[in-house]
């Protein structure tokens, strides 16, 4: 899922301007926020990969 900076402020209960704020004058608060938004968003991936593996695995080992 992609996150706007809409979405993020309100995960993080600040405005939107403060994040705005961040991304002009606190550009490396800004990018660890980001990099924290795109790690989940990768956890999730992998996570629903995980599931649709495991369904796979018992379809698999049920044909033989």
């Amino acid at each position: 899922m992609k996150y706007t900076q809409q979405d993020i402020a309100r995960i993080l209960g600040v405005t939107p301007m403060t994040i705005r704020n961040w991304r002009k004058y606190k550009p490396k608060l800004y990018e660890i926020v980001m990099k924290g938004f795109a790690f989940d968003e990768l956890i999730q991936k992998n996570e629903k990969n995980l599931e649709e593996l495991k369904e796979l695995k018992v379809k698999l080992e049920a044909k033989q």
